[in-house]
C-alpha cells in the first residue's frame, strides 16, 4: 500500500473518530437538558451582597419544620446559628454559645450520646456545641423511609449543585405533573429543573423529549406549609427562596465576612499603589 493511501486512510479514520466523539457529546448534552433556574435576586449575590437575617430565620424555620424530617446537615452545629452573620446572631452575645435563642433551639432536639459511666447509649437534650442530628440512625433506615433513595445531606447542597441557591429554590417550587407520554414510577416525581435524562421513559416524539428529570422526593413545599413568625406570607415561592437562602448561608457561613475583608484588602492595595506611584514620581523627578 502506498504512503499516500496509508495517510488517506489515517485521515479518514481520524475524521470518523472526531465525528463520533462530537455526535456523542451532542447526544449527551441533549440527553441532559433541563430548565434554567429562575433568578431570585437574592440579597447575598454579588461582591457586596449580604444575607438578610430575617430571610435566614424564615429559611431555618422551613428547614426545621419540613426538610429536617428527611435531610441531615452534618457540618452544621447549633452554635453556628448564633455566629456573626447567622440567622440568630445578636451582638450582645459575642460567644454564640451564650445566645439564649440558640440554646433554646438546641434543647428542642434529642441527641444520641454515650453514658461515660456505663458506656450505654443514651439520649439527651442538645446543646449549642452539638451538630444537627440526623433524622435516621443509618443509611439503610434512610433508604427504607424514602423509596430506596438516601436523601442528600444539605450542608453544602448549594455548592454541590450548578446554579446554587437559584437552582435549589427553582427546583423546590418547580414540581409539575409529568407530561403526557412520560412513563415514570409511582415513587418518582417529575421536575423540569432536575439535571437528568428522560429519553428511556419517553414514549412520544423522540425529537420532543421533555426537559428535566425525576426525583424520589415528592414536592416538599406548598403554600402555607409553615407559619412565619414575622408575618410574611408563606407562599410556595417564598418558602423555597427562604430555605435556599438559609442553605446558601449554611454552606459558607463566613461568606459575608470574607467579602468585607476582600474589599478592605483591595482598597488597601489601591491606596498603596497610589502611594508607590507618588513616591516614584518624587524620587525620579530630578533624574530627568
Amino acid at each position: 500500500m502506498s504512503a499516500f493511501m496509508t495517510n488517506t486512510l489515517k485521515l479518514v479514520a481520524g475524521l470518523a473518530v472526531a465525528f463520533s466523539l462530537t455526535a456523542g457529546t451532542q447526544a449527551l448534552a441533549s440527553a441532559s437538558q433541563h430548565k434554567e433556574p429562575e433568578d431570585h435576586h437574592f440579597s447575598f449575590e454579588g461582591p457586596f451582597g449580604t444575607f438578610d437575617q430575617a430571610q435566614l430565620q424564615r429559611g431555618y424555620k422551613v428547614y426545621r419544620e419540613v426538610c429536617a424530617a428527611c435531610h441531615s446537615m452534618h457540618l452544621m452545629s447549633f452554635r453556628n446559628l448564633g455566629q456573626k452573620g447567622g440567622p440568630f446572631y445578636d451582638p450582645k452575645y459575642k460567644n454564640p454559645n451564650d445566645n439564649p435563642i440558640v440554646k433554646q433551639i438546641a434543647s428542642e432536639f434529642d441527641v444520641a450520646d454515650i453514658d461515660p459511666d456505663t458506656g450505654d447509649e443514651v439520649t439527651r437534650k442538645g446543646t449549642t456545641s452539638d451538630r444537627f442530628p440526623s433524622p435516621f440512625k443509618n443509611e439503610e433506615a434512610a433508604k427504607a423511609s424514602n423509596s430506596g433513595a438516601v436523601p442528600p445531606d444539605l450542608s453544602v447542597i448549594t455548592k454541590a449543585r450548578e446554579g446554587g441557591a437559584n437552582y435549589v429554590a427553582s427546583l423546590l417550587a418547580g414540581f409539575a405533573p409529568p407530561p403526557a407520554g412520560l412513563k415514570i414510577a409511582d415513587t418518582q416525581h417529575y421536575n423540569p429543573y432536575v439535571h437528568g435524562s428522560l429519553g428511556t421513559q419517553w414514549s412520544g416524539d423522540p425529537h420532543k423529549v421533555p426537559v428535566g428529570g425525576v426525583l424520589a422526593m415528592p414536592p416538599p413545599l406548598v403554600d402555607d406549609k409553615v407559619t412565619y413568625d414575622d408575618g410574611t406570607k408563606a407562599t410556595l415561592r417564598q418558602e423555597s427562596a427562604d430555605v435556599a437562602a438559609f442553605l446558601e448561608w449554611a454552606s459558607d457561613p463566613h461568606a459575608t465576612e470574607r467579602k468585607q475583608m476582600g474589599f478592605a484588602v483591595i482598597l488597601f492595595l489601591l491606596l498603596m499603589a497610589g502611594v508607590t506611584y507618588a513616591a516614584y514620581r518624587q524620587v525620579w523627578r530630578g533624574k530627568h
